[in-house]
């Protein structure tokens, strides 16, 4: 990408966005467009295509997208699926209608089979059924790749994909209905460190393995597959357009509540509530097709979680 192409960056004001609109930023872009959601309905059809139509950007990060965790996914599992089909649905077309360059796609680690061979590799994709918990999602995520790979294949398009782990960090959501797991535990560390109480419940036993990539580093990955990642026709026709961003290292939910209780400060006990579901026992993505390209993260989970909490004691508002 050159330093002055006009770059588009959709759901700039989520983690994910606002941190690839952030590393754009520091590596010297200096022609970023994005609208909020008030300015531009991703939604709708016609709005969506009036607006590429007008700016014609000549890169897109496909980033916009309703995210949340297994009890936001097991209460809206019809507005998941809508909402990130029609998103996905209307940028990809008006990419390709206006001559976008090049397009990435963020998917998640989530649309693969829930009980995968570990580490997970890309082309585990479509081998088994998907965890139940966040189906409706996964299905969203993994037509949204399958798209990219037949416009390429048709349309000769260059739209590409990233499968990230899961993410935390800077402008994270905090809100217990809707949140991923290490920002719910920095927020309920945090009020019960503030309220003076002497334990913390937590869902499930602590026992599964998860993954977690601080968003900075997510968003330098992206970057890098943008400026470095143009698949081969051979490649798009194999549907290895995607690739898996991560750390390739994992550890309990366990271990990973520590860490928060540590960066938090908070000295009560936790208590498991084992009647909560878990979801998969493990889950750790195969990191090696980007590392061959030359890509590897930076920032350690302990430093990143202080970051993280840092960020949530100066901005979060309920």
């Amino acid at each position: 990408m050159e330093k002055n192409a006009k770059v588009y960056v959709a759901g700039h004001t989520g983690l994910v966005g606002s941190a690839i609109v952030r590393i754009l930023q520091s590596q010297g872009y200096t022609n970023i467009i994005f609208r909020t959601f008030v300015e531009l309905d991703l939604t709708n059809q016609q709005a969506t295509a009036d607006f590429f139509m007008a700016e014609k950007p000549e890169y897109v990060f496909l980033a916009a997208a309703k995210v949340g965790g297994i009890l936001a996914n097991s209460i809206y599992p019809a507005e998941f699926i809508y909402q990130n089909l029609q998103i996905q649905n209307n940028i990809i077309h008006s990419a390709y209608l206006n001559g976008t360059k090049k397009l990435l796609f963020l998917g998640s680690s989530c649309i693969y089979p829930k009980n995968c061979p570990q580490p997970i590799k890309e082309e585990y994709l479509l081998t088994d059924i998907l965890e139940s918990t966040n189906e409706p999602y996964a299905i969203a995520k993994i037509a949204g790749i399958k798209m990219c790979q037949s416009y390429n294949r048709q349309y000769e398009t260059n739209f590409i994909a990233v499968m990230p782990t899961n993410l935390y960090g800077i402008k994270d959501n905090f809100d217990l209905k809707n949140s991923h797991v290490l920002p719910a535990m920095i927020r309920k560390f945090h009020e019960a460190k503030v309220k003076g109480e002497n334990e913390v419940v937590l869902w499930g036993t602590g026992a599964p393995l998860r993954e977690f990539l601080c968003v900075d580093d997510m968003a330098e990955g992206c970057i890098f597959l943008m400026n470095h990642f143009n698949p081969t026709k051979e490649q798009n026709e194999k549907g290895e357009i995607f690739m898996n961003l991560g750390t390739g290292e994992d550890l309990t939910i366990k271990n990973l509540a520590e860490k928060v209780q540590q960066a938090v400060g908070f000295e009560g006990k936790i208590v498991w509530d084992d009647s909560k579901p878990d979801g998969t026992a493990r889950k750790l993505l195969n990191v090696d097709r980007i590392r061959q390209l030359g890509w590897k993260h930076k920032i350690d989970l302990d430093e990143g979680i202080r970051v993280a909490y840092r960020w949530f004691t100066d901005n979060y508002k309920r």
